[in-house]
C-alpha cells in the first residue's frame, strides 16, 4: 500500500508507549497496534486529530505517501 503510517517513529520521538497513547486518544491498544503496524485500511479524521494533538505533530508527520513500484512510478 502506498500510504505508510510512521506512528512508531513519532511515538519514539515523543517517548510515549502504545498503552499510554491509546489511553490518551481513547482507542484500544489493539486498534492502535493496527495503525502502528500499517495494517489499517482507513483512519478516521477524529483519530488522526487525536493522534496529532497527543503527539504534538502534523498529519504529514504520521502519514507518508510512497508510490508502489508496480504502478510504474519511481520512489
Amino acid at each position: 500500500m502506498p500510504i505508510n503510517v510512521n506512528l512508531d517513529v513519532m511515538m519514539a520521538k515523543r517517548h510515549i508507549g502504545a498503552g499510554e497513547l491509546a489511553e490518551k486518544i481513547g482507542i484500544t491498544p489493539a486498534n492502535l497496534s493496527i495503525l502502528k503496524n500499517n495494517k489499517a485500511k482507513a483512519v478516521r479524521f477524529t483519530t488522526l486529530e487525536a493522534l496529532c494533538r497527543a503527539l504534538d505533530c502534523q498529519p504529514g508527520d504520521i502519514l507518508e505517501y510512497q508510490p508502489d513500484a508496480a504502478d510504474g512510478t519511481a520512489r
